[in-house]
């Protein structure tokens, strides 16, 4: 990433947030990766972060207990000082309706999870390059 901020991941299943920071270190990302299991979680660590604490992507699951991707992005874009923050969704469901309706709240992309390490650690690259060139506010 071009950015020295956070990426901040929000996903309930400990394997997927291990197989994130395994990708993450197999492609030498050097940004730290805070990691929340749930929306209402994630939203409490983002209302606390300022500044160079503050993510510069967010990347959630949809499926998740007690606050789930969807409602995550509404209370997200409803919130003046976190609505800029990209969100990539990174989910299992190819489902249309999932794909539409996260565009709707505001996602930047929609990406479904590959099974194969090695295809997922191609996604998390691409994820990187791509946000390695794009200008992003302060």
């Amino acid at each position: 990433m071009k950015s020295s901020r956070p990426i901040f991941l929000v996903e309930d299943d400990a394997v997927d947030q291990m197989l994130l920071q395994r990708a993450l270190s197999t492609l030498r990302i050097k940004n730290r990766l805070d990691v929340a299991n749930n929306g209402e979680e994630a939203l409490e660590l983002l209302s606390r972060s300022k500044g160079e604490d503050r993510p510069c992507l967010i990347l959630i699951d949809l499926n998740m207990p007690r606050m789930n991707g969807f409602e995550f992005l509404r209370t997200l874009r409803q919130d003046e000082s976190l609505r800029m923050i990209p969100v990539i969704v990174l989910t299992t469901s190819k489902e249309k309706k999932d794909v539409k309706e996260s565009y709707r709240l505001g996602a930047a992309g929609y990406m479904a999870k590959p099974v194969d390490y090695l295809q997922f650690v191609e996604l998390v690259k691409t994820i990187d390059r791509y946000w390695s060139l794009c200008e992003q506010p302060e």
